[in-house]
């Protein structure tokens, strides 16, 4: 392997024992044999991309579906053609989980497979926000999950919460925020409810319970603020972290860098240009190989990603990147917002606030494209 950076490895598992309702990941369920047939197939494309790219990964992340489901013997071989491949030397290295059973024992055992960080789906920590959410598991059961973990010997923890769901008040987010502060966890990932049209939530949405614009950014901020009092720093614009436990993994998307993903579903940024497997498990069973995406990388999308950061878009990223500091006419524009409190403006960049996130895509545009 070079010395160039290293990159980012993703692999998408696309195994689910049921579909939430507000969920429109790639995922469908799948008896041991197709997972056997997956995870070959995995370990072959593993040894591929070593071939195509010859290099060093330092982040890998199991992402779904509900990668526990693949077991742990699955997951520990690919995890060991993985660092066969690419090396993950002092890697970070995550697996999602859902609570919804014991999970001692395959804990334990991803773990001694060299598995560092968890995510677990929590989403909240209230039962009738997890009955309408169709969640299939206890508040109670992913408090023993995050238990078993640190006694697996895990001491870096994500759990995820949903705001702006239906019947979500102040009250019982703020229960869900002290559920995961007593946790003992080092990182947290607050997404705002987005219905997609091609789920249930979709399909039924004027039906929905759901609060409304102003109510979700009520909610939102009222998150940012909780979660800064129990010492979980916003870093990005869902994502909360105890100091030095922001995910590695998601930074490389959000600081432009490359990542490598394989799975049905799966997006890479390689080498300046985007692709992505279809979503498609017997596509990907069968050998499909990614299909083009076009360029990547240019100052417009850096700009945009960058600007999910709190770090916000800056001269010196701006100066390492590409060589030229950040536009005047930015600068200028973003410094015209700051007064409404959505922006903070400084010699050397920008960045936006809490409320400025709550219209970060109108925000971006109307900067990115002043003058």
């Amino acid at each position: 392997m070079n010395n160039e950076k290293p990159f980012g490895l993703y692999l998408h598992v696309p195994f689910c024992d049921g579909k939430c309702p507000y969920c429109d990941f790639y995922s469908l369920p799948a008896g041991g044999e197709k997972m056997d047939r997956y995870t070959r197939r995995v370990l072959s494309a593993l040894g591929e991309c070593a071939g195509r790219y010859g290099r060093r990964a330092d982040t890998l992340y199991f992402g779904g579906g509900t990668p526990n489901l693949l077991g742990a013997e699955r997951l520990s071989a690919i995890l060991a053609r993985a660092r066969e491949c690419f090396g993950l030397d002092g890697a970070e290295i995550t697996v999602e989980v859902n609570p919804a059973e014991d999970l001692r024992g395959f804990l334990r055992e991803i773990r001694a497979a060299g598995v560092n960080r968890l995510s677990v789906g929590l989403q909240s920590a209230n039962g009738d926000e997890l009955s309408l959410l169709g969640r299939r598991h206890t508040a109670a059961q992913a408090k023993k999950t995050v238990a078993y973990a640190q006694d697996a010997g895990f001491d870096n923890l994500s759990l995820d919460l949903m705001l702006a769901i239906q019947k979500q008040t102040k009250e019982s987010l703020l229960r869900s925020i002290d559920f995961c502060a007593d946790a003992g966890i080092q990182h947290l990932s607050a997404y705002l409810l987005k219905i997609e049209p091609d789920t249930v939530y979709g399909k039924k949405k004027e039906t929905l319970c759901v609060p409304d614009d102003d109510e979700a950014g009520d909610l939102y901020l009222f998150a940012c603020e909780e979660l800064e009092k129990r010492g979980f720093h916003q870093y990005e614009i869902s994502n909360f972290a105890k100091p030095g436990f922001e995910s590695r993994h998601n930074l490389k998307y959000w600081r432009c860098e490359e990542y490598l993903g394989i799975g049905p579903a799966a997006h890479s940024f390689m080498e300046g240009k985007r692709f992505y497997y279809p979503r498609s498990l017997s596509e990907f069973l069968n050998g499909g190989e990614p299909v083009p995406d076009g360029e990547g990388g240019g100052f417009e999308e850096y700009a945009m990603l960058a600007l999910r950061l709190t770090e916000g878009l800056t001269d010196e990223g701006c100066r390492a990147r590409f060589g030229t500091e950040l536009p005047a006419r930015m600068l200028k524009a973003a410094k015209l917002y700051e007064k409404g409190g959505l922006t903070v403006c400084g010699d050397g960049g920008f960045r936006f606030t809490p409320r400025g996130f709550l219209v970060s895509n109108l925000l971006t545009a109307e900067i990115l494209y002043s003058g």
